[in-house]
């Protein structure tokens, strides 16, 4: 008798696609060669490095350039050999996702980074949106996906350049969100604002920072410390300097890394400290450099590669086109 394809069944086939794309936690993957077929002109990465990207404030289903961005990471990902990826929060838009199986994980996510050179681990960080919903679900994911890779609300990675234990990177990756709510006078909850998260994650990041032993110090978060967007000036930006700056010089961190402001910039002011925003991954805002030691000022689309080898950092920004539109060597030793 011949078998009769019925509605229910004809339903039944994208709900059991969702099924598989969520339980995999892996879109099929695309071949790198097929962006445009080149590389990104001019990219370059020091010999024998430790090569990441960043990026930030991107999740929205592709829209606003998210795609276009994406489809550059993934040329300069594999152009740079890049070991992994930040993200500096803000991950989905408007409101974070609800749960693991949220669609934004496959709108935003798994869809969008198909290049073969992007599956490699990422390391995010919570952004003020991540926390509209349910933050703790991004933690989560961290079991379901073979790459997204955050253990816990701020946790910490260490690398070493070519596999030189003398040549350790220090990542920290810190959730400024609840300490920007504190210095708002917000009140804590039991879920999203304990009482304790900021006095122990505090304490957590100077025992991680106090570590002698690596070469270079960098520490990500959401929030900047130095913008020259339209949060400049304001009190947020102002406080969270007050918070962050003295430790960072207390314990020679190297560069500190935000997003928050969607732009990209480089600013280094006095002290050892290096401020990049990378927060540009789908929308892009007026900036301007910063009076305080700005370097570079973008309200471009775009993401920064990285690339460590002994004393020297290269920083490459690139926008959404597949274009360097900054880039510098950093001197550990330099001032």
């Amino acid at each position: 008798m011949k078998h009769c394809w019925n509605y229910k069944q004809t339903m039944l086939v994208p709900v059991l696609f969702l099924f598989f794309i969520q339980s995999s936690a892996q879109a099929p993957v695309i071949d790198d060669g097929g962006y445009r077929g080149g590389s990104i002109k001019g990219i370059k990465s020091l010999d024998q490095s430790l090569n990441f990207v960043v990026i930030g404030d991107w999740g929205r289903n592709g829209e606003n350039y998210q795609k276009e961005v994406a489809t550059a990471m993934g040329q300069a990902a594999r152009d740079i050999g890049a070991q992994f990826v930040i993200a500096t929060g803000d991950n989905f838009y408007p409101y974070g996702v609800k749960s693991t199986a949220d669609y934004h994980w496959i709108a935003s996510f798994e869809t969008i980074y198909r290049a073969q050179s992007l599956h490699v681990k990422w390391f995010p960080v919570l952004g003020n949106h991540d926390y509209i919903s349910n933050p703790d679900a991004e933690v989560e994911y961290s079991q379901i996906s073979s790459r997204w890779d955050m253990p816990s609300r701020y946790y910490s990675k260490k690398y070493f350049i070519n596999g030189d234990t003398t040549q350790g990177v220090l990542l920290a990756f810190i959730d400024t969100d609840p300490f920007e709510k504190k210095m708002q006078g917000r009140k804590t909850d039991s879920v999203k604002y304990t009482v304790s998260s900021t006095e122990d994650q505090q304490k957590w990041l100077e025992q991680v920072l106090n570590d002698n032993t690596v070469k270079w110090k960098i520490v990500v978060g959401h929030h900047p410390v130095y913008t020259g967007g339209w949060r400049s000036g304001t009190q947020e930006t102002k406080k969270m300097r007050a918070f962050l700056e003295p430790m960072f010089q207390k314990y020679g961190v190297n560069f500190y890394i935000a997003g928050h402001e969607h732009h990209l910039e480089y600013t280094k002011p006095e002290g050892i400290t290096h401020y990049i925003i990378s927060g540009s991954g789908s929308e892009a805002r007026k900036t301007a450099m910063h009076p305080e030691g700005g370097k570079f000022a973008a309200s471009e689309q775009g993401f920064v590669t990285f690339s460590f080898s002994g004393n020297q950092a290269m920083l490459q920004f690139i926008n959404y086109t597949g274009k360097i539109i900054y880039n510098t060597i950093i001197d550990k030793n330099s001032k």
